[in-house]
């Protein structure tokens, strides 16, 4: 199974979000071609309601801890309720930054 399979359905039986999204962005990054390393969730659920950030960011990564542990360089999470969601990204999601790191090459020279 592929890896953005696997955490787009742990994600959907765990929280039922109202959004969800789960975009492989290691094509921005210095991996190989079909790389699935780099990834960015952003999840929308009622769950999240009185949860501060660091209790939304564990509680996804222990859904995905299998992943995160053998498979996924980098985990972007966007974790929000659904009144934040609404009030403030709804129209314009959050954008990954560019990458900033290179290869193994250019940072020696």
């Amino acid at each position: 199974m592929l890896i953005h399979t696997a955490i787009e359905q742990k994600l959907l039986d765990a929280f039922n979000p109202i959004h969800l999204d789960v975009v492989n962005e290691s094509a921005n990054h210095n991996v190989p071609p079909g790389s699935e390393s780099h990834f960015k969730v952003v999840i929308v659920t009622p769950q999240f309601e009185g949860m501060r950030l660091l209790q939304r960011h564990r509680a996804v990564n222990a859904i995905v801890a299998e992943e995160l542990a053998e498979k996924i360089h980098a985990l972007a999470l966007h974790t929000y309720t659904p009144s934040e969601w609404y009030e403030y990204y709804a129209e314009k999601p959050p954008v990954s930054p560019k990458c900033l790191g290179g290869s193994k090459a250019e940072k020696a020279s």
